[in-house]
């Protein structure tokens, strides 16, 4: 199945807004009891996100969008703030050890509320473009992309694939509606994958290209037979995945193929090199380690 076309995030949208609104909400942010407790209504403060490891930066313009939500839901911050980073700093670039991110000035009780929502967004997003990056590296001077899954955390499907992009890996589909992929589940109730092709080419949308998981040679022999239009093989060998690519191309058309299931980054570079279109990997968004970084606050 075809990747989804790169796209830029849009920090305004309303699906972005509502989950950085709840992620403030969570955090009960505009009822901080230590900030209120503690900071003059009236002070200013100066904070450097600081990044504490080598990284690839994702999720740069969550910054000002969360300070922009958070004034919405307090109602009573009118203080003016000001977000500067490097020019050269931006998603997608690789961070070094102590490398400042950039600089906030703003009202303290706010940058002391909205602190961990910030850091919560960058080091997720930084965590998954980082992973991301390392496989993308590993296949390079292939013809394999990588690719994320569905294997996202509820709610954060849209911000997690961004993550991946950062680091140079492609979206698969971004939800169920995006085309037909036929699985194990699907096949045992459909009563086989022969009726499940033949059902799913029926009654697709428009022209969604039907896609089949095979997990040997002779259900991907069964599949090219019945109309599939491209193939995931899915905890298949090295070896027969190679055996596969050389069986799909004397096929009359072009089929494109993916590989998924047990792939990491000792054998990914394996994988690629058997002649595959696609390799997703569940890890990118479902096991990528939180990057490490910081916020350090100091009176403006």
């Amino acid at each position: 199945m075809a990747p989804v076309p790169t796209q830029a995030m849009d920090w305004n949208s309303r699906r972005i807004t509502a989950i950085i609104e709840n992620a403030l909400n969570e955090d009960r942010a505009t009822s901080d009891a230590t900030s209120y407790a503690c900071i003059d209504p009236k002070q200013r403060a100066s904070a450097t996100i600081v990044a504490n490891e080598e990284c690839i930066l994702a999720g740069l313009g969550c910054v000002p969008r969360i300070l922009d939500v958070y004034a919405a839901l307090d109602g009573a911050v009118t203080s003016h703030y000001e977000v500067t980073s490097h020019p050269s700093i931006f998603d997608g670039i690789r961070l070094h050890t102590g490398q400042q991110i950039a600089v906030i000035q703003h009202n303290a009780r706010v940058l002391l509320s909205c602190e961990r929502v910030i850091l919560n967004f960058l080091q997720r997003m930084a965590g998954i473009a980082t992973t991301t990056r390392k496989f993308v590296d590993a296949v390079e001077g292939t013809r394999v992309r990588i690719l994320d899954t569905r294997k996202t955390a509820p709610g954060l499907r849209v911000v997690d694939k961004y993550a991946v992009r950062c680091g140079g890996g492609q979206n698969h589909r971004l939800d169920l509606s995006d085309g037909v992929l036929i699985k194990g589940n699907h096949i045992a109730l459909a009563g086989g994958a022969i009726p499940a092709l033949q059902r799913a080419i029926h009654n697709r949308r428009g022209r969604q290209p039907v896609e089949i998981e095979v997990q040997s040679l002779e259900e991907l022999q069964l599949a090219l037979e019945n109309g599939a239009e491209a193939i995931l093989f899915d905890h298949v060998s090295v070896e027969n995945v190679r055996k596969g690519v050389e069986i799909c191309s004397r096929h009359t058309r072009r089929i494109p193929l993916e590989c998924a299931g047990g792939i990491n980054l000792e054998n990914v570079r394996s994988y690629a090199e058997t002649g595959v279109d696609f390799i997703s990997v569940g890890a990118l968004t479902h096991s990528s380690t939180a990057v490490d970084m910081s916020l350090r606050v100091s009176p403006a």
